[in-house]
């Protein structure tokens, strides 16, 4: 832009320094393609940003099925953690199927087996 200005300007022995632009118009069709690739821009930046999160949302899931694989229990408690969330967000009742409840007895077991040993170490 500058070269096309001095070799019109030269002549006279002036010399442009700055120019500002007040109005530019541009054909639809220009600014139809110039709106679809920002859209595909901004579709590509939240298709990382997802990607992103569900990579750490699976990191995080792996962390916790490792917590859980060192204890059974822990599996049990979250498992009526979740029911009992579930029963208070809505009026709702649980029927527990026989595995449940056998699982139930022995967390029993194994927490009163837990309160035995703390009781006798101490």
């Amino acid at each position: 832009m500058q070269a096309a200005l001095d070799e019109g300007t030269e002549c006279w022995g002036v010399r442009v320094e700055r120019v500002e632009v007040k109005d530019v118009r541009l054909p639809v069709q220009l600014q139809r393609a110039m709106a679809a690739e920002a859209e595909a821009a901004r579709e590509a930046r939240a298709k990382v940003i997802a990607a992103e999160g569900e990579q750490k949302a699976s990191r995080a899931l792996k962390d916790a099925a490792d917590v859980i694989m060192q204890s059974p229990t822990a599996l049990q408690l979250r498992y009526l953690q979740t029911l009992t969330t579930i029963a208070s967000e809505k009026n709702s009742t649980i029927v527990f199927p026989i595995p449940v409840m056998g699982m139930i007895s022995g967390l029993h077991v194994e927490l009163m087996q837990a309160a035995i040993g703390t009781f006798q170490t101490t």
